[in-house]
Order: structure tokens, then C-alpha cells, then sequence
């Protein structure tokens, strides 16, 4: 069983950054990690992935050159570093553990953190 932890969400002005940490806790190793969101009214969605050795494997077209996805391996925590932050990137976000590359079937999920954009 794997515990997932997020935290570092909040209320930003557009063009801010956040950072968003997510700590795993219990059988930790899992091959990919990867954070979600979802906004009011829409499916959430994959925005970054990452393998276990520190490859990136996957960025939503809408978040390139402006989030970056990392991990920690000896403290067993992901990173989601989001710079020039818009209003549309307010959803609910989510990390997520799993051993698909494509985060298409997931075995954990974190309880998510509300990031707010204002403009």
C-alpha cells in the first residue's frame, strides 16, 4: 500500500509560480509518477509524468515551457513546479503513482491540492 501526499497548493496571481510536492509513503517504488488535474466541468487529465530514474516521459502540450516535473528518490517525493501560472491552469491537482508509461491505469492517487489562478 502506497500513501500519497500533496501539499504547496494555494491562491496565485497569473504569471506566479507554485511548487507542488507530493511525499509517498509505505511500498513506495513505483516505475512512474505523474501528477493530474481536473478544472470544474472537465475530465481530468495527465499533465506530466516522470520515471522512476528521473526521465520525463510526458507533458500536456498546454503546460511545455512552463511546468517542470522532478523527483526526489531518497526522500521519496515528486515535484510539480509551475512558473507563469494562468487562470486556466485552476483545477484540483492530483499525484498519482502507477506502472504504465502512460499513466493510463493508475495505482495510487494522492487527495489533491486546489491550485487558484487569479487574473
Amino acid at each position: 500500500q502506497v500513501q500519497l501526499v500533496e501539499s504547496g497548493g494555494g491562491l496565485v496571481q497569473a504569471g506566479g509560480s507554485l511548487r507542488l510536492s507530493c511525499a509517498a509513503s509505505g511500498r513506495t517504488f513505483s516505475t512512474y509518477m505523474g501528477w493530474f488535474r481536473q478544472a470544474p466541468g472537465k475530465e481530468r487529465e495527465l499533465v506530466a509524468s516522470i520515471i522512476w530514474d528521473g526521465r520525463v516521459t510526458y507533458y500536456v502540450d498546454s503546460v511545455k515551457g512552463r511546468f517542470a516535473i522532478y523527483r526526489d528518490n531518497p526522500k521519496n517525493t515528486v515535484y510539480l513546479q509551475m512558473n507563469n501560472l494562468k487562470p486556466e491552469d485552476t483545477a484540483v491537482y492530483y499525484c498519482a503513482a502507477g506502472n504504465v508509461a502512460t499513466m493510463t491505469s493508475v495505482d495510487y492517487w494522492g487527495q489533491g491540492t486546489q491550485v487558484t489562478v487569479s487574473s
